[in-house]
């Protein structure tokens, strides 16, 4: 059962994991490239990138310790959840129904 925060944790882990690989793959480019403005931009890049993994890493854990989270309390209360669920359902229910 994923909320809503844990899938926008998921997608945002996904961006910064393009994000970082499109990102190599310039640094990778721009190898043989000299001079000091290509040096610099070079160096900011590396930089940002080590934070862009570092974030992807922080997001990637604290989704897990969520998940692991939700599943333990479903586990712990099986019936409250169901009955919780199936509360939600119906509330949704009777809101689509009545548009």
């Amino acid at each position: 059962m994923n909320t809503e925060a844990e899938l926008a944790d998921k997608k945002l882990a996904s961006h910064l994991k393009a994000l970082v690989e499109d990102a190599e793959e310039l640094m990778n480019a721009t190898a043989g490239q000299t001079g000091e403005k290509v040096s610099k931009a070079r160096s900011r890049l590396a930089a940002a990138l080590e934070s862009a993994k570092t974030t992807c890493q922080r997001v990637e854990e604290k989704t897990i310790a969520a998940a692991k989270e939700t599943d333990r309390t479903i586990r712990e209360h099986p019936y409250e959840s169901i009955g919780i669920a199936f509360g939600l359902g119906l509330l949704v229910g009777v809101l689509v129904a009545r548009k």
